[in-house]
């Protein structure tokens, strides 16, 4: 089993899709990188050599930040929203659909308002005489 940037990588899978467990690196740096080391695409990640799996993480330490580095960044960029009170940091404290969402009928799980059936909520049917 593969072991880059502290990730463990799924055996079975190629290895242009497996880098993209990594945080960080989507589908195109994914891309990158194997095409700058001239690695097929459509290997398994178990078919790897250890040379090139040292070879995979040393390019990505070499070129992206991954895992902890760009949580943290993400991290500190919503703080800032909060700490000058833009709207947007405001929607992050409120713990509401930051990017214009409607909030009338949808986001109920987010603001707290659980249904757990369609019907719950109304009054009940007057019983048939």
């Amino acid at each position: 089993m593969a072991r880059i940037s502290g990730v463990n990588l799924p055996p079975k899978k190629r290895i242009e899709i497996a880098l993209t467990y990594i945080f960080g690196i989507g589908r195109s740096s994914s891309q990158k990188i194997l095409r700058g080391l001239n690695l097929d695409f459509n290997k398994k990640v178990e078919e790897l050599s250890n040379d090139e799996v040292r070879f995979i993480q040393e390019a990505i330490n070499a070129g992206y930040k991954v895992e902890g580095d760009v949580r943290k960044i993400q991290m500190l960029a919503v703080k800032r929203l909060k700490d000058i009170n833009a709207w947007r940091g405001q929607r992050h404290k409120k713990n509401l659909p930051v990017r214009g969402q409607t909030t009338r009928v949808n986001s109920r799980t987010v603001r707290g308002n659980v249904r757990k059936t369609v019907g719950s909520g109304r009054k009940a049917a007057p019983a048939p005489k």
